[in-house]
């Protein structure tokens, strides 16, 4: 569907493609593959609706949530993956149902700066962002880019700003990312509203649940997002017509169709393999903690992006900064750094040195690496392509038409609107 309606409950999510088969509807068993919070929420948004329906969650590792997790010791916290997110409707209803609503808080509002290290030096991004990259110029790449199947680079003609996003969000390089996939609103993918954007956005102003988001701001879980699905399996658990299997793994939606006796039309696949041929990069999460009086000269914001593959880092978030609750011991800052392990040789002692000369000379009080990430590759004219698909099963989550957490947590009401 593609109404007034639709477009107030999703948004801009409504321009990227739906893989459900329609089928799904009809079963009276559903299997979902994946126990990530795409797959919990498909879970409990298809069982509150329908509480005739079983639904089995299965999971291959011993714990849900996927890639959200949230690290502690002592006062420090710091969440491995995801740690906030931007405003959208569908979050905050989620956070409502859980009843989280007292955890969940706008971020800091000293917290909104941006930066990008260009020559050494950082950039703020804003609007004057644009004149580094030339309003004539993004106007042609843009127009250009509705043909479709072009990447982030030629959308945004700006090599070291256009790979600051990308790395930011998919750890690759722009001429490597579907700008389709990263950005649909500004390449026009997809339908477009069936009203004036600016009547759009006030509609959805007016449908969160909760409080009405500021312009630019992020909200998050004082507790870490590891809350969130804590919460939503608790919830699961105490559902009479959902089952969830952990340590279970599965070969492919026809094997999971055939193990639980279902048709393949009543499988939800959210884990990872949609494309089988698909690269994976790979990056390590680090937590640094400072004493305050050492990192003085490190300005109060959401963090800092670093285009320049000489450095081995590629990303600084500022998570003490960022979030209404605290993340470190009082008198201290905590930064999560992100390593592509394309420019890491796996030695400690070279982000050590780059950290020291990001952020201080003086040593830091906690140095922790958190773990290894793997996100799927999402090659030029990968949506154009995921689009044209009719699927046997119903193929949802991040690693299929969208990475952020408002996108899985939004598809899963999408997908329970087929019930």
């Amino acid at each position: 569907m593609s109404n007034v309606e639709s477009w107030i409950r999703h948004g801009v999510e409504m321009r990227r493609p739906l893989l459900v088969n329609e089928s799904l509807s009809q079963a009276e068993k559903v299997v979902i593959v994946g126990g990530g919070l795409s797959g919990m929420c498909c879970a409990y948004r298809i069982a509150l609706k329908r509480p005739d329906v079983e639904i089995v969650l299965l999971e291959k590792s011993n714990r849900l949530g996927g890639v959200i997790s949230t690290w502690s010791q002592g006062e420090w916290i710091c969440d491995l993956a995801v740690n906030a997110t931007r405003p959208h409707p569908a979050f905050w209803r989620l956070i409502q149902d859980l009843n989280l609503s007292k955890e969940f808080n706008p971020s800091q509002s000293k917290a909104k700066s941006r930066w990008i290290l260009l020559g050494g030096k950082k950039h703020r991004l804003s609007f004057s962002s644009l004149f580094k990259i030339g309003p004539f110029r993004l106007f042609k790449a843009m127009k250009k880019s509705r043909k479709g199947g072009v990447s982030v680079a030629d959308l945004l003609p700006h090599k070291s700003i256009a790979d600051a996003l990308t790395l930011g969000i998919v750890n690759d390089t722009s001429e490597n990312v579907d700008a389709d996939f990263l950005m649909p609103a500004m390449t026009k993918f997809g339908s477009s509203p069936p009203l004036k954007n600016s009547i759009l956005k006030k509609r959805i102003q007016e449908s969160y649940p909760l409080f009405i988001p500021k312009k630019g701001s992020i909200a998050s879980l004082d507790r870490g997002m590891q809350s969130l699905t804590d919460a939503l399996q608790k919830r699961l658990e105490s559902m009479e017509n959902v089952t969830i299997q952990t340590g279970h793994a599965v070969e492919s939606p026809e094997s999971t169709a055939q193990d639980f006796d279902v048709s393949l039309e009543s499988v939800i696949w959210t884990a990872p393999g949609f494309h089988k041929e698909s690269n994976t990069t790979e990056l390590s999460i680090f937590a640094v903690g400072y004493r305050s009086e050492d990192v003085t000269d490190v300005q109060h914001g959401y963090g800092t992006l670093i285009p320049d593959d000489s450095i081995p880092i590629s990303g600084i978030l500022h998570e003490s900064d960022v979030h209404h609750s605290k993340r470190a011991p009082k008198g201290h800052r905590l930064f999560r750094i992100m390593v592509p392990h394309k420019r890491w040789s796996g030695n400690e002692d070279l982000i050590l040195d780059s950290i020291k000369n990001l952020l201080s000379n003086s040593d830091p009080v906690l140095f922790e690496n958190l773990g290894t990430r793997s996100i799927p590759s999402y090659p030029p004219g990968y949506m154009r392509e995921v689009s044209k698909r009719s699927p046997d099963c119903t193929f949802v989550g991040w690693g299929i038409s969208g990475v952020s957490v408002t996108h899985v947590v939004d598809e899963a009401e999408r997908v329970a609107e087929f019930f």
